[in-house]
């Protein structure tokens, strides 16, 4: 048997062995754990800090958008006729809303008018961890303060405000037309849609650390700020308070004659600058949802017709260039002219008569016309009218416009041509016909027409404005003082069809229009008629050009008699407005019969 004092030797050694034990596992496993946190360190700071900051950034962070102010547009005075005022827009931080959100939206959909689901999954948040959701844009800046007022009375938390200006034209409905308007977050037609690289400027941001949940910043940590660059200011060729008057005398007719539209231009003869280009029926531009369609853009500009009679002046004036014809010219017209496939007629009964080429423009005969227009060919006509800007875009800066239409004179037969002389068989624009007029009131000269004063870039990357007007001699200056003579006499109240576009106390030149109008969906005539004066005062030293066009009146209506009296009040202001004196000189006396 062991002893007693080898038992017991036994059992102390093993006694110092436990600890021993117990000290090695220790440190094994203190090892384990400072080596595992070595390798997160090393992955944290060596491996991939940058995606570690971010994300830990990203957690403590708030964000927001710095709108940019929109650019002002503005008349040729400088008077608005687009800017900005103060708004706000309404925030949600869905960490604070969620849990009250359908009592929030409720309120806020009640006070905004603004939808309430939309405004519910905001409040929640569209996106996992979201803290900043737009509930609202460009609200009133009262209407938007009273209303988070109410939140924070009934013990609503989450809700801020931040600058987000509102859109506004200061005159409603005047230009329009041109100026086009905005919807929430992006232009939609006009001015304000092809201008937007220029008028929109580039929203900023700032973001700071903030305490978890409540959006606080905290002090001595780090931000960013990247300031908004506002829109820069468009200015126009527009003066507001003629574009106003033309768009009220033009209302009145097209409302007189219960017409389907009407357009209006006024030119400044030597510049080219628009100074007004109405269209009726239009709309307020603050209220575009309440406006039909068809009057959100501009007809002047986007639709096509035939011109009648007005195109006459381009004709004869063309042949007086060529050395084909001149005033005095002697031309017997019968009562109907047997052409081709069809006959031709002139809008009064007659039977042979004996008038000048100055007889034919002003009693405006499509019979005399064809006569004169017979020394060219269509390929001569043509290349005349292309001259005077037809059958291609004025490229002025208006989304849509149509460059109307003009058959080739190599593919032109005789027949078309014959039609072409008088103003049928080939469509405009109110812009292009406007400015062939104005080709004649300048000397000959055609002045490419303008509505942005300067240059700017439209949103196809074509630069408009007058910096890059041109100017092409089209006809001679005799050939146009001979045409304007005759022009004369279409308002002379003996010899002329329209002394109502007489403007008392100066000389006045125009010409009257009446074409028969194509239905888009036959691509037939449709018995209803266009109606127009093209003109220019002083007539022996132009300064201002005016053209008027009604669609489809309604009852007796005609060039001379419809749009004439528009032309005459437009005109008379428009010479008051500038302070052009009467040139007192003699009225034309070129014979009309011979």
């Amino acid at each position: 048997m062991p002893s007693t004092r080898a038992t017991g030797s036994a059992k102390r050694g093993a006694s110092r062995g436990a600890p021993m034990m117990r000290l090695r596992v220790g440190f094994v496993l203190i090892a384990m754990v400072l080596s595992f946190f070595g390798a997160r360190l090393v992955q944290l700071q060596g491996v991939d800090p940058q995606s570690y900051a971010v994300r830990a950034a990203a957690e403590g962070a708030a964000r927001v958008t710095l709108v940019a102010e929109r650019g002002d547009i503005l008349d040729r005075n400088g008077v608005p006729l687009a800017d900005s005022i103060k708004g706000k827009m309404v925030i949600a931080d869905p960490s604070l809303t969620a849990d009250r959100a359908p009592e929030i939206a409720r309120l806020l959909s009640d006070r905004l008018s603004i939808d309430y689901f939309k405004t519910l999954n905001a409040l929640r948040g569209r996106n996992e961890g979201s803290r900043y959701e737009y509930v609202a844009r460009r609200v009133p800046s009262t209407l938007a303060s009273d209303t988070l007022d109410e939140l924070d009375a009934a013990g609503f938390s989450g809700i801020s405000l931040q600058d987000d200006p509102i859109r506004d034209y200061p005159a409603g409905d005047v230009a329009a037309n041109l100026l086009g308007y905005m919807g929430t977050d992006e232009p939609l037609g006009g001015f304000e849609r092809t201008f937007d690289k220029q008028l929109a400027g580039v929203d900023g941001e700032a973001t700071w650390q903030s305490t978890s949940g409540r959006g606080v910043r905290i002090p001595l940590r780090e931000s960013t700020l990247r300031a908004a660059q506002n829109g820069t200011a468009l200015r126009t060729t527009i003066d507001r308070d003629l574009q106003w008057f033309t768009q009220k005398v033009l209302a009145q007719t097209v409302q007189q004659y219960s017409a389907a539209s009407g357009s209006a231009i006024v030119m400044d003869t030597r510049t080219g600058e628009i100074l007004a280009l109405a269209d009726v029926p239009t709309f307020d531009a603050n209220k575009p949802g309440e406006a039909d369609e068809d009057d959100l853009g501009s007809r002047a500009m986007n639709d096509t017709y035939e011109p009648g009679s007005v195109e006459k002046v381009l004709t004869a004036s063309s042949l007086i260039d060529a050395g084909k014809a001149f005033p005095r010219q002697r031309f017997k017209v019968p009562g109907v002219l047997q052409r081709q496939d069809r006959p031709i007629g002139d809008w009064f009964d007659h039977g042979m008569i004996r008038l000048t080429l100055a007889g034919i423009i002003a009693k405006s005969s499509n019979i005399g016309t064809v006569l004169a227009a017979d020394a060219f060919s269509p390929p001569q006509l043509v290349s005349y009218l292309q001259r005077f800007g037809l059958g291609q875009k004025t490229n002025i800066g208006v989304r849509g416009e149509t460059p109307g239409i003009l058959t080739p004179g190599e593919v032109m037969t005789s027949q078309t041509k014959d039609r072409v002389a008088f103003g049928q068989s080939l469509s405009v624009n109110v812009a292009q016909m406007a400015a062939a007029v104005n080709t004649v009131a300048n000397g000959g000269v055609r002045v490419s027409p303008s509505l942005i004063e300067g240059s700017a870039v439209t949103d196809d990357g074509t630069t408009v404005g007058t910096d890059v007007a041109t100017r092409t001699r089209v006809i001679s200056k005799e050939a146009a003082r001979a045409t304007a003579k005759m022009m004369e006499k279409v308002v002379d109240p003996e010899d002329g069809v329209a002394p109502r576009a007489q403007v008392p106390g100066y000389l006045v030149a125009g010409k009257t229009g009446t074409a028969q109008r194509v239905n888009p969906d036959t691509g037939l005539y449709d018995g209803s008629t266009s109606v127009s004066f093209g003109g220019f005062a002083p007539a022996d030293d132009a300064r201002f050009t005016v053209y008027v066009v009604i669609h489809a009146p309604k009852g007796e209506a005609g060039g001379g008699s419809t749009a004439g009296p528009v032309f005459s009040r437009i005109m008379g202001y428009v010479l008051g407005r500038y302070g052009v004196e009467p040139t007192g000189g003699k009225p034309s006396r070129l014979p009309v019969e011979w």
